[in-house]
């Protein structure tokens, strides 16, 4: 199992809170709709993968103190073992820079109104609007040959930052 790091950043948009997502353009996933972030390196924490994945898919520089848990969602893939990974989501909404395009990720904002969770891994729509709600979730979800969850389970506690 991997591990991973994802941010999701917010911002106050024309129609209320925004959130960074992006159409994935390479690799797991291609075609869905997710947060910024990759594969933790050797020797990296979560937030080190976190702020050095988020510069390079989307060019914006982001303040490790500004990171807040989000969630940590386990993902076993259910006879695709080489898949599975632990996910470390973060939420900020501080940032430098301007959002641009990457070979990995073609970033845009989305109303929090409007997540485009038909869109995203077949989880997202189980945890991400609560979380991004402001609370934060310890999770397992098994994922089908499908890419579907075939079982889960949340811990929801309360997030006092982010």
């Amino acid at each position: 199992m991997f591990e991973v790091s994802v941010v999701y950043i917010l911002r106050e948009g024309a129609r209320g809170d925004e959130v960074l997502l992006g159409e994935k353009l390479t690799g797991l996933g291609v075609g869905k709709i997710v947060g910024p972030g990759g594969k933790q390196e050797p020797g990296e924490s979560p937030v080190e993968t976190a702020l050095r994945e988020v510069h390079e898919e989307v060019g914006l520089t982001l303040e490790a103190e500004a990171l807040f848990p989000l969630a940590r969602v386990t993902y076993p893939f259910v006879g695709r073992g080489e898949l599975s990974q632990r996910s470390h989501a973060f939420v900020t909404r501080v940032w430098r820079g301007e959002v641009r395009a990457s070979p990995e990720i073609d970033a845009t904002w989305w109303p929090l109104s409007e997540l485009p969770v038909h869109r995203m891994w077949s989880d997202a729509a189980l945890w991400l609007p609560r979380a991004l709600a402001g609370e934060f979730v310890e999770a397992t979800f098994d994922i089908g040959p499908l890419d579907e969850v075939l079982s889960q389970t949340m811990q929801w506690s309360t997030r006092s930052e982010g």
